[in-house]
């Protein structure tokens, strides 16, 4: 059973764009929060962006790294995911993870341990 699948990785070069997606066939979509994730080679998983349930409020947050080169977005009626990517770096290297929490509003949206479900990754590589 595989409940988020990510895709649109791939090899570019620095400067390129891309744009990731994440299917996440749960239900109660809206009502979850999500974010992304990625992990280099010898380093630990790294936040890199997160979108809350959708509600009066949906708030979106970005890791230190990544602000203002990627943007995070979701379309519901799709249950889709998408992070859009520019500028990218070397460093931005890694593979991409795609997460769910449980319903409702998290709080720590920039650990691991905040989400419940998870995708097997897609990779995507910055040459110099």
């Amino acid at each position: 059973q595989v409940q988020l699948v990510e895709s649109g990785g791939g090899l570019v070069h620095t400067g390129d764009s891309l744009t990731l997606s994440c299917a996440v066939r749960v239900p109660t979509f809206s009502s979850r929060a999500t974010g992304w994730f990625r992990q280099a080679p010898g380093k630990e998983r790294e936040f890199v962006a997160h979108i809350s349930r959708s509600g009066p409020n949906t708030y979106s947050y970005y890791g230190d790294s990544v602000r203002g080169r990627f943007t995070i977005s979701r379309d519901n009626a799709n249950y889709t995911v998408y992070l859009q990517m520019s500028s990218l770096r070397p460093e931005d290297t890694g593979l991409y993870y795609c997460a769910a929490g449980p319903r409702g509003y998290i709080n720590n949206y920039q650990l691991t341990e905040a989400y419940s479900l998870w995708g097997q990754g897609t990779q995507v590589t910055v040459s110099s």
